[in-house]
């Protein structure tokens, strides 16, 4: 427990030049990543964006494997997944089974692609739960691009994707472009789970894209609100799990996953309490002699 919480050998790393570049790069992740969230609950791609992460664990194994870096392998598999499930998982009835099958051949390539890989195991292993010490000054520049890429096309079409996101048929009646615009929320978000890889990594990248979101969207129903929400939440997540990850050299994906969990178990027992103030009040209202004139 010493070793976990030592605050002094905390604050001395906290002065390293990586340290400080890993925290930037969660920031912007975390940024991202709460931005998207409401969007990616709302519109039930929960399960699409751990298919993702897949193709983007495949894409950096095969980065690492060929010696390129391991950034643009994610990137570049994450974009063809996103692609392949906007192609061939356009019916809703077959989207889950698409994912299904994307997920597990993505993970067995991937799965393939480290055995053939003979270099340090903790590089493949970093893959899987996120490694800091990995992120480079290239790989900062990279999600930092990618991040205002991906924010400036979201701000172009919110408006019409939170329309057809709330009513698609209302959306489609109105001419609202909605067989484009799935495919491409879904490549934007490929593109910010693969910002995620080496940060915590392909396996536990969800914690940062759903679980802030659905913790906000336990405690609020409007999109504006759970959007600042889930951007807090994210960067309390990311930040959080660095910092406490920093003593023990534990893999920073537990800690993240950890505060994700908390905050989500703290905004369901408020919306308990919400409810139960509500049935109350009302049971109260109901109960009260309606007075006689």
């Amino acid at each position: 427990m010493e070793k976990l919480f030592d605050f002094e050998l905390t604050g001395r790393l906290l002065q390293l030049d990586f340290v400080l570049m890993a925290l930037a790069a969660a920031a912007v992740l975390g940024l991202v990543a709460g931005t998207l969230g409401p969007l990616i609950v709302m519109r039930r791609m929960s399960f699409a964006v751990h298919g993702t992460a897949e193709l983007a664990f495949t894409g950096a194994a095969a980065a690492l494997l060929l010696g390129i870096g391991v950034s643009y392998g994610a990137l570049a598999g994450a974009v063809i997944a996103a692609l392949l499930l906007g192609l061939l998982g356009g019916r809703e009835s077959e989207r889950d089974s698409v994912i299904g099958v994307i997920l597990s051949f993505g993970l067995g390539l991937g799965v393939l692609l480290l055995w053939f890989y003979d270099g340090r195991s903790n590089n493949k292993f970093g893959i899987l739960v996120g490694q800091i010490v990995a992120i480079q000054q290239q790989d900062l520049e990279l999600l930092i691009g990618c991040a205002v890429a991906v924010l400036a096309v979201l701000a172009i079409i919110y408006r019409p994707l939170l329309f057809s996101t709330v009513d698609p048929s209302v959306a489609v009646a109105r001419g609202v472009p909605v067989q484009w615009l799935s495919p491409l929320f879904a490549v934007l978000v490929g593109v910010a789970t693969a910002l995620g890889v080496q940060i915590v990594g392909a396996l536990l990248v969800v914690a940062l894209m759903v679980t802030p979101a659905a913790a906000a969207g336990r405690v609020t129903a409007s999109p504006w609100k759970a959007t600042v929400l889930a951007v807090v939440f994210a960067e309390t997540a990311a930040l959080g799990g660095i910092v406490l990850s920093l003593a023990p050299g534990a893999p920073v994906s537990f800690f993240v996953t950890a505060i994700s969990f908390t905050i989500y178990l703290v905004c369901r027992a408020i919306a308990y309490v919400r409810s139960r103030q509500r049935r109350i009040s009302e049971s109260g209202s109901a109960a009260s002699p309606v007075p006689v004139p």
